[in-house]
C-alpha cells in the first residue's frame, strides 16, 4: 500500500479541514442535463425551474402536496400475506421486501388518506414507485379496494395517483387478481354516483393501466409522463417500425384523446377542486365582487364677479313665474 495514500493524503485532508459532500446535494435535470440545488427543487415541488421536468416524488408527498395544509388521515392498510408463492430469483422475496421496506419505510407500494382539497373532503390514493417499481401485489391490491369502500362508506369522491411498472412477478398469478378486483370496487364507487379521478403520473405501465388506472371519469396526466401498457422499445421489436416522437407521453395521448388534460404539479390542486364540486353539485367559491366605482362629483359652476353664487333651480323659476301671473289676473279680474 502506498504510504502517501493511506497516511499523507488523510493528514493533510484532517489538517484542511476537508468535509464531505453529500451526494444528492445538485441534482441532474433527466431532460436537459441542468444541475439544480436540491434546496430549490424541493421548494418548487420537485419540478425543474427551467425545463419543467417533473421528477419522481414519493407517494407521501404527492399527498402533502395535495391535502388543505399538507394535513390528512393516513386510511389503515389491511393485513395481507406477504409471501404466498414462496418465490426467489436472486434473492427471497421476504428479504427483498425487507430491504426495501428498510430503504423507503413503507410497508407496501400504496398510501391512502382522506383530507380536504380546497374545502373538499376526498380519499386520495397513491403509488409509491421507490416501493419494487410501484407493482401492484396483494398487500397493495387490498390497500386500494380499502380506500374505495372507505370512500363508498363516507361518500367522498376518490383521486388516484398512478406510477407503476405493473403487476408484480412475485406474486404471480395472484398479482394479476388485483386488476379485476380493483376493477369491481371503481364500479362499487360509480354505482354510489361519487366521482373518481385518475392522475397519471411517469411512469404509468403494465397491467395498472389496463385496469383502475383507465377507468376514471375523468384523466389527468402531468406533463412529460410516460403512459402505456407495452414500452416503446417493445413496440418497435414487435411491429418492425419506427414510433412517432413523443409516442405514450402525456400530450401525445391528450392529442388522439386518451387524457382529458395535462396539468402541472402546482396547478393540480385547485383543478382536482373545481372538478370534484361540478362532478359533486357543491355550489363554487363565491367570486369576490369588484368595488363600485366612485361616482364622479359633478362639476361645481361658479358664478362670475358681481352675481350670486347660487343661481335659481329650474324648478323655482317656472313657479315663481306661475305666481306672478296669476297674482296679475286676479289685480285684472277686481278692476273689471
Amino acid at each position: 500500500m502506498n504510504w502517501i495514500t493511506s497516511f499523507v493524503r488523510p493528514k493533510i485532508n484532517s489538517m484542511l479541514g476537508r468535509r464531505d459532500v453529500p451526494e444528492n446535494l445538485w441534482i441532474k435535470c433527466p431532460e436537459t442535463g441542468e444541475m439544480v440545488f436540491h434546496t430549490d427543487l424541493e421548494e418548487n415541488m420537485w419540478v425543474v425551474p427551467n425545463s419543467g421536468y417533473h421528477m419522481k416524488i414519493s407517494a407521501g408527498a404527492r399527498l402533502t402536496y395535495l391535502f388543505d395544509d399538507g394535513k390528512f388521515e393516513e386510511i389503515e392498510r389491511p393485513k395481507a400475506v406477504q409471501d404466498p408463492l414462496k418465490f426467489r430469483d436472486s434473492k427471497k422475496y421476504t428479504d427483498r421486501l425487507r430491504d426495501v421496506r428498510a430503504k423507503t419505510g413503507l410497508d407496501d407500494s400504496i398510501i391512502a388518506g382522506i383530507g380536504m382539497i380546497k374545502g373538499v373532503r376526498a380519499v386520495a390514493v397513491a403509488h409509491d414507485f421507490s416501493f419494487i417499481g410501484g407493482s401492484l401485489g396483494v398487500a397493495a391490491g387490498e390497500a386500494i379496494i380499502h380506500a374505495f369502500e372507505v370512500a363508498t362508506e363516507q361518500k367522498c369522491p376518490l383521486v388516484m395517483f398512478a406510477a407503476s411498472g405493473g403487476a408484480r412477478m412475485q406474486e404471480g398469478i395472484l398479482s394479476l387478481m388485483q386488476l379485476p378486483r380493483t376493477t369491481v370496487a371503481v364500479e362499487m364507487l360509480k354505482e354510489a354516483g361519487l366521482p373518481y379521478i385518475v392522475v397519471l403520473t411517469n411512469p404509468t405501465t403494465g397491467g395498472v393501466s389496463a385496469s383502475y388506472a383507465m377507468l376514471g371519469d375523468i384523466h389527468i396526466a402531468e406533463p412529460g409522463a410516460e403512459i402505456c401498457f407495452a414500452g416503446k422499445r417493445v413496440i418497435e421489436q414487435t411491429i418492425h417500425e419506427k414510433l412517432p416522437e413523443g409516442f405514450q407521453t402525456s400530450e401525445y395521448l391528450m392529442e388522439h384523446g386518451m387524457v382529458d388534460m395535462v396539468v402541472t404539479r402546482h396547478e393540480l390542486p385547485d383543478t382536482l377542486a373545481r372538478l370534484l364540486k361540478i362532478m359533486m353539485k357543491e355550489p363554487a367559491a363565491p367570486a369576490q365582487a369588484a368595488p363600485p366605482p366612485e361616482e364622479a362629483a359633478a362639476p361645481v359652476e361658479t358664478a362670475p364677479e358681481g352675481e350670486s353664487e347660487t343661481a335659481p333651480e329650474p324648478a323655482l323659476e317656472a313657479a315663481e313665474a306661475a305666481a306672478a301671473d296669476g297674482t296679475e289676473n286676479r289685480d285684472a279680474d277686481n278692476r273689471g
